[in-house]
């Protein structure tokens, strides 16, 4: 079954994953419970950090939000998001998509389709624009072309699977993306989740102290408590893999780090393609499991 380009006010169903499109975004539920929303329309704080094309809200196997938007202490961060610092055309730093600056994501067109399992996936396509890359007549030149595909896997007892893949290539001739112009680097794929005081950040080798600046802890993190939490898995195929890592143990995201500081070209005929698999789980998750659907992850054929 496909339900590609589902208009606003149409819904899609099928294996109890269900999706209805507005003209805000699209909302996946399973068996009438709340998964996720993804934000089709530019949305703001009054005015302030305007942005679209990420997730939010997302929710625990209990229905409970786990993400956050427009936090106190960083406005600019929103749920599930991947995002850079430097967008830049030449020598022409054109806007700042990771803080929301001088950057629009026009999304072009929207589908949802069904697999063989019962996986739902969404796909968006995606221009990024800025008023500061426009045409004689003033209007704004589209930059990067952006295809994302996150895949809603049904439901298992003990955890929930969720998969990002993001394609870009440039409009333009020399893009380059990259991340904050300072030691830190962050850019990237980035959860803003809830903390707790007593999570724990563990890779797969054991227990990772988050730092100022990144960390190498391996292809994946788990962040959880007692009662649960959020594993990010980075596919093998990514470029830079393994990937750094940006933690924080409270008041902020969690970053996949790429590139990093030094921005890399995007081309305009090849996708520059990232890869990567949330895992909501219950506290009955270990890291031997984590560790077990990372290595069937990175099985997966692309």
């Amino acid at each position: 079954m496909t339900a590609s380009g589902v208009a606003a006010g149409q819904s899609a169903e099928r294996s109890g994953l269900q999706a209805e499109v507005t003209r805000e975004g699209i909302t996946v539920t399973e068996a009438g419970q709340s998964l996720l929303h993804y934000q089709l329309r530019t949305k703001s704080l009054d005015g302030a950090w305007p942005r679209a094309n990420y997730i939010h809200p997302l929710y625990d196997l209990d229905g409970n939000v786990i993400t956050e938007d427009f936090p106190e202490d960083h406005g600019h961060h929103r749920g599930i998001f991947w995002a850079w610092h430097q967008v830049r055309v030449g020598d022409q730093k054109v806007g700042d998509a990771w803080v929301c600056k001088d950057f629009l994501w026009d999304v072009q067109s929207q589908g949802i389709e069904y697999d063989t399992g019962g996986c739902l996936r969404l796909i968006a396509n995606v221009e990024w624009k800025s008023p500061r890359i426009c045409n004689q007549s003033g209007e704004m030149l589209p930059i990067v072309a952006e295809r994302t595909v996150i895949s809603v896997h049904p439901v298992h007892n003990k955890y929930r699977l969720l998969d990002f893949e993001i394609s870009l290539r440039a409009l333009l001739r020399n893009v380059r993306i990259g991340g904050s112009e300072d030691v830190k680097g962050y850019g990237g794929f980035s959860p803003r989740i809830k903390l707790s005081e007593n999570q724990k950040f563990v890779g797969n080798n054991g227990l990772v102290e988050p730092q100022k600046t990144a960390v190498e802890a391996g292809p994946w993190i788990d962040i959880s408590n007692e009662t649960g939490g959020l594993a990010i898995l980075c596919h093998p195929s990514n470029p830079g893999f393994p990937q750094s890592w940006i933690l924080r143990a409270e008041r902020s995201m969690q970053n996949a780090q790429y590139p990093g500081a030094e921005p890399v070209e995007l081309s305009t005929t090849t996708q520059t393609v990232l890869r990567y698999r949330l895992v909501i789980h219950r506290s009955a998750v270990d890291q031997t499991n984590i560790a077990e659907l990372f290595a069937e992850y990175a099985s997966e054929v692309h």
